[in-house]
């Protein structure tokens, strides 16, 4: 759901894409952006389009034809990144785990050591699981074989901590309409100054003119023409980061964590389990097993039709077998938790 506040900031007037305004709104988000991605990097934007773009943006920028791309696959997520740097021409190599476990320290350590890859990416809050992947092993592992690592943190940012600094990514990305709570549209990504040595370094052109970084870099900074960026996507943007540098980022991620936390015991007392060991869960997006003889998708359907509201069912490997139900941003409250567990208990009836 998104923020009051938010709806009403994109009540604002247009301006052009080269305003003096739009520029000043832009740095207020550049700003707001290295408080939220917890990182002291300067080069922090926002991609013009939704989450997917800036998984784009980070593969086509740091991911040459031909170099070796290493992903840490455990769900949905992390199957589209390698799908989308092998687009890109690189030689992508995969350790796998089952969809909602997570990569021991040591396993990352052992499989990035070996393959010695140009690049890393791992999915921090894997949507389709509902499992959060702590980094610090595989950014230390990267690091050590001069890697640049790669990060998402779509359904993380704003709602758990990503700590991208203290974990050592060098590239994060996110999307806005997760624990941001605002409208989808723009994909906030930050870059750190070790990758964007290397970027600059780069001989060979980014392969997509919209999407090359260094570009974006001129015209958010020289403002130099690019492409006509939404000034209302920008001001609903910056009233969402405003909102959670006034709640705080770690009373932030308490608030999701509660919220997580009461969800989970309301699941169990239904007799439902979740799929995902505790400790590796995401406090964003739950992932409870379906009953056995319960149909998902009639759930789902009831659930829209006379609670008004909607969930989203498993992808690939666990369609038919989860639910998956988001508590993010502006929607994980009491009142939500109370008002989702009431409504399953009565549509699974």
């Amino acid at each position: 759901m998104v923020s009051p506040r938010v709806y009403e900031a994109m009540r604002q007037p247009i301006v052009g894409h080269l305003d003096p305004f739009f520029f000043e709104v832009v740095e207020d988000v550049r700003k707001l952006l290295a408080y939220t991605f917890s990182t002291s990097n300067e080069f922090n934007i926002a991609i013009s389009g939704t989450g997917t773009s800036g998984m784009e943006t980070a593969v086509a920028n740091f991911a040459e034809p031909g170099a070796r791309f290493a992903v840490l696959a455990n769900g949905y997520f992390c199957d589209r990144l390698a799908d989308v740097a092998r687009r890109h021409g690189s030689e992508v190599v995969r350790l796998e785990k089952p969809w909602g476990e997570v990569f021991d320290d040591q396993q990352a350590r052992e499989f990035i050591l070996r393959e010695k890859p140009r690049t890393v990416a791992y999915v921090q809050a894997e949507t389709s699981a509902g499992v959060y992947q702590p980094g610090n092993a595989i950014c230390e592992a990267a690091h050590e074989v001069d890697a640049l690592v790669i990060a998402d943190c779509v359904t993380s940012l704003g709602g758990m901590p990503v700590m991208v600094d203290e974990t050592g990514i060098d590239i994060a990305y996110s999307c806005t309409q997760k624990g941001l709570g605002c409208p989808p549209g723009l994909a906030p990504l930050t870059v750190s100054p070790r990758a964007w040595e290397r970027l600059r370094a780069r001989t060979r052109p980014v392969d997509s003119f919209y999407m090359d970084l260094r570009l974006l870099d001129s015209y958010y900074r020289d403002h130099k023409y690019h492409h006509t960026a939404s000034a209302t996507m920008f001001y609903a943007l910056r009233e969402a980061l405003a909102i959670v540098r006034e709640e705080g980022i770690e009373n932030r991620w308490q608030r999701h964590r509660r919220n997580h936390a009461a969800f989970v015991a309301g699941i169990e007392a239904l007799g439902m389990r979740m799929h995902v060991a505790e400790g590796h869960r995401l406090w964003t997006l739950n992932t409870p097993r379906v009953p056995d003889g319960v149909d998902d998708v009639k759930v789902r359907q009831r659930l829209l039709a006379e609670h008004g509201i909607e969930i989203a069912g498993g992808l690939g490997s666990l369609a038919g077998k989860v639910f998956r139900i988001g508590l993010m941003g502006y929607s994980s409250t009491e009142e939500n938790v109370a008002r989702i567990l009431d409504a399953l208990q009565r549509s699974m009836k």
